[in-house]
Parts: C-alpha cells; structure tokens; sequence
C-alpha cells in the first residue's frame, strides 16, 4: 500500500527515521522538517518545499524531485542515487559526502 500525502502541510515537523518508501508527497510543504536518516526511496516528490529541511543520510534512491526547493536543505550523506532533480532547486543546499549517480553502471569494456 502506498501513502497518499498530496499537498500536505509537514512544516517543521520532526519526521527523524521516518518511513516513507514509495509515498506520494507531490505539492507538500516540507519546509524546515527534520526527515534526518528518513527512506523517502522511489517517493514523489514532485514540486516539494523542503526549504531548510534537514535530509542528513536520508535515503532518496529513484525518487522524484522534479521541480522540488531545496534551497538551504541539508543533504549531508544522503542518498540520491537515480533521482530526477529536473527543474529544481538547489540554492545554498548542502551536498556534503551526498551519494548521486547510478548504483549500477553500465559497463563501457568491450
């Protein structure tokens, strides 16, 4: 079963650990949530405010940030492997020892 959080007001809410694999938060307003060491994997997070959010070692593989704010968020150590960042914002965020990229590579050896 997939959680239904459309367009839902989270600001400032302590969310550590939190579960929310496979979540639909499109349009939420995450602003300043603590989601520290949350599994948001394969989540849609499609036009999310988390301005000044705190995501430290959150994971985020496969998940849908298109159009996201992450302006001022906190992404230390987090996990952001195939994530669709089209459109969004970046501004201040801080990427520290954030993991990106594709966990499985395709091999260019011939």
């Amino acid at each position: 079963m997939r959680a239904s959080l459309i367009n839902t007001e989270l600001s400032e809410a302590v969310l550590t650990a939190a579960t929310l694999a496979n979540a639909d938060l499109t349009g939420s307003n995450l602003r300043g949530v603590d989601l520290t060491n949350a599994n948001l994997s394969g989540a849609d997070l499609i036009g999310v405010n988390f301005e000044g959010a705190d995501l430290t070692r959150a994971t985020l593989i496969e998940a849908d940030l298109t159009a996201a704010n992450l302006t001022n968020a906190d992404l230390t150590g987090a996990d952001l492997t195939n994530i669709d960042l089209a459109g969004a914002t970046l501004l201040a965020a801080d990427l520290t020892r954030t993991k990106l990229g594709d966990p499985h590579p395709t091999s260019t050896d011939t």
